[in-house]
This record gives structure tokens, sequence and C-alpha cells, in this order.
């Protein structure tokens, strides 16, 4: 007795040296229950992420377990490293546009696979790490102008928010409009739409699980009408080398994959940069300056993870918005994301719940998420037509044209347009310039 006492005792006081706990005014039982919370709102991933992926040939269960891995790898280093209570997954929006290039790439002159798109996110994410370590990470940040940091945000909303309409069947294809309305009777289109308004009408109410309630009814729903079919719950870990050591770097480097690369590491560093500040201004761990302490480790580490989370078959990995949740009970410091990322761990046991999870199960997830990145909008001066019609033209491109790419391209050339033609060319800086000079190169160059 007394032996374990001394042992808890002694694992309590490197806990508390480690993570500084007295110095940032926590306890060990405020981050274990802080790190439960952010589980609970950010588990969905693990069922979203294969759910998706699979549409690009990859095997469910195999994604399921390597989703789980890199949340519990990227968290961990997360809380050791930088010390701050931010879990780290694969980022949502980016998933689905690995998709759709993946899906329609198939009828081009040049398909894309999964394995070259894989390749693709990881050069995207070297890409993050080498601005990341020549510090050339916050001069893009502080540099690119808020229009079009909202824009592409809004328009990546747009964009998964027709995904989760399509996944669902609410949108069906129409030769004559494009899209159409679908089957609304139909089982799977009102199972969809029922958790949609579970997720909507929880979350409106501040019940953090609010995804993953919609997930697990919408299921129990779809086992129950027929429309999955019941798998087991419990396996070991799936194995994960039909995925991990598949991906193809090299053929990821064509030159007609420029724009992509671009793509995936631009939207990483807003995405994952604009969570960190958020997520430690809600903590308190931001100064009056905008900086938190460790702010390079931390993204040095979503970096890292980005590159590691490709070659196990994930996509671009990133700082997570739901770790907010964890700070709202009081979770302050690395113990947080360390416990988060254990429970992840944890949860690489019930894959067979994941291949029994229906695509439209989650589609509310994504239309949810969309109205969160779309929300941004009202942030925009709609007053200024300079700054208004380059945030449009990125939003609006993104779904329109099926390509996070060519909204981003599209948007920064019209943001050079409208300064140029109003005579305020003095509110254009050396990126944003260069930035549109690189587009427009890729347009002419690469058809």
């Amino acid at each position: 007795m007394n032996s374990t006492v001394k042992t808890h005792t002694i694992t309590s006081t490197y806990l508390e040296r480690y993570f500084r706990l007295k110095q940032y005014q926590t306890t060990i039982k405020t981050e274990i229950i802080a790190g439960f919370t952010t589980f609970l709102t950010m588990v969905y991933i693990v069922f979203v992420n294969p759910g998706l992926l699979s549409h690009s040939g990859m095997d469910t269960q195999a994604v399921f377990t390597t989703t789980c891995l890199i949340t519990a790898f990227s968290s961990i280093l997360m809380g050791c490293i930088a010390n701050l209570p931010v879990a780290l997954a694969p980022a949502m929006g980016l998933n689905a546009f690995f998709v759709a290039i993946v899906i329609s790439s198939q009828k081009s002159a040049m398909p894309i696979t999964w394995q070259i798109g894989m390749g693709i996110v990881f050069w995207g994410a070297i890409g993050l790490l080498l601005l990341t370590l020549f510090r050339v990470r916050h001069w893009m940040i502080a540099n690119i102008p808020s229009s079009l940091r909202i824009g592409i945000v809004s328009g990546i909303g747009l964009f998964i928010g027709m995904m989760g309409l399509q996944n669902s069947k609410i949108i069906v294809t129409d030769p004559n409009t494009l899209v159409t309305l679908g089957n609304l009777t139909s089982q799977p289109v009102l199972i969809s739409i029922l958790g949609f308004f579970i997720i909507v009408i929880l979350a409106s109410r501040n019940i953090h699980a609010a995804i993953l309630i919609s997930i697990l009814t919408t299921t129990l729903l779809s086992l129950l009408t027929g429309n999955a079919h019941y798998n087991g719950l419990f396996s070991l870990p799936s194995d994960i080398r039909s995925i991990v050591g598949h991906v193809d770097i090299m053929g990821a480097l064509d030159i007609g994959f420029i724009g992509l690369i671009f793509s995936f590491m631009l939207v990483n560093l807003f995405d994952s940069s604009g969570t960190l500040i958020a997520v430690t201004n809600k903590a308190g761990l931001v100064d009056e300056k905008g900086r938190f302490a460790n702010m390079n480790k931390a993204m040095l580490v979503d970096s890292v993870s980005s590159s590691v989370g490709a070659l196990l078959g994930t996509s671009s990995v990133t700082a997570y918005i739901e770790s907010s949740s964890g700070v709202s009970v009081g979770g302050k410091t690395g113990l947080t994301a360390v416990i988060t990322g254990l429970l992840f761990l944890a949860v690489s046991c019930l894959s067979p719940l994941a291949k029994m999870i229906p695509s439209y199960a989650v589609a509310g997830a994504l239309i949810y998420v969309a109205i969160l990145m779309v929300s941004s909008l009202r942030q925009i001066n709609w007053q200024d037509l300079t700054e208004a019609t380059p945030a449009f033209i990125t939003a609006i491109m993104m779904p329109f044209s099926f390509s996070i790419t060519n909204g981003i391209a599209l948007g920064f050339i019209t943001y050079c347009v409208m300064k140029l033609g109003t005579g305020r060319f003095r509110e254009l800086n050396s990126c944003v310039i260069v930035v549109s000079l690189l587009f427009v190169a890729k347009f002419i160059l690469i058809k």
C-alpha cells in the first residue's frame, strides 16, 4: 500500500513539474477532465475520416487505425513538446478536398490515385515545415489580407458543405441543372437529415459531444432499418500495411501537381495557425501581441505531424478548434492534449464500428462544420468592394469549380486586379503579388 502511494506521489510530482501545473494554476484532475472533454468533442473524426477517404479507394478499417494513430501521436507530441492544451487530427475540409481531387481526376488525362494524392499531401506538409523552420510562416500570416483568409476558410466551408449534401443524397447530379434535389423520402436521406438536426440542436444547447451523438444515433437507426450491418465492436487494431508504404512521394512531384501542393500547404497554414491562436487565446495564454509560449514549437509539431500523417495515409493534420471545449473546463497545459492522445490510442480497437457507419451518417457533421466555417464571412467589410469581391470570388469558386486551388488562385488574382484598378496599389504587398503571379503562371503553363 505504501509503495503504491509512493509511486502515485512520484508520478504526480513529475507531471506537475513537467507540465508546470502550478504555474498555470491547474491540477492533474482538471487536466484529465479537460482531456476527456476534448476527446469526446473530436472523436467523430475517426468515423468521418475513414468514411470519406474510402471513396478514394483506401481501406476503411486501415484508415480508421491510422487516423487514431496520427491523432494520438500528434496530440501527445503537442502536449509534451509545446505544453499546450491543443489536440491535432486530420483536417476536416482538406480530407474532403483530397477525395474530390482523386475522384474528379479519374476521367482526366492525368488521373490521381490515392497513393499520389497522399504524396501531394506529404509535399504540402514539407512545404509548411520549411516555411516554419525559416520563419516565413509568420511573414505569410501577417501579410496575406484578412479578406482573402476569410474567403479561403469560408470557401472550404461551402466546399465541404456540398460534399455533405452529396454524401447524404440531399442533392444529386442533374444533366440539365448540374445539381438538383434528391429523393427526400428515402430512408438514408431522412436519416442523414435527422442526424444534421441532432447536431445543430445539441450544439446550440452547448452539448459538446453533439457530432458523436448524431453519428451513433444515425448508425443505430441504419442498423434497425437494414441500411447498415453489424460487424462487431472490438478488435485488435487493423492491419495498416495496405496503406503504409504505398504513398507515391516521387509521383507527386509532377509539375502538374504544384498548384495542389501549394493549396494543401496554404490552407493548412491558415487553418492550423488560426486554431492555435484561437485556442490559446481562450485559455488565456496569449499576450497583447497575439503571441503565446512555445509558438514556434507548436507550429513545428503541426508541420511534422502532417508529414507523418501523409506517410501513414491520412490527410493533412491540423490543430482542432474542438480543443477549446477542453480549455473551457479548465485545461491549460499539454497534459490535456496527452490525455486526449492516449484516449485515441484506446479507441483504435473499435475499427469494426467504423466499418458499419454509412457515409450518409456522417454527412450531417460535414454540413455542420460548413456552417461554422462560412460564418466567418460576417467579418468582411462588404462596403469595400476591393475587399469584398476577392473574398466572395475565393469562397464561391471553390464549390463551383470543385477545387480549393482554383478558389485560392482566383481570389489572389482578383485582389490584385481590384487594388490596381481602383488606384489602391499601395495596399498590395510583396507576398500577395508573388503568390498572384505564381497562380497566373500556373493557369498559363499548366493546363
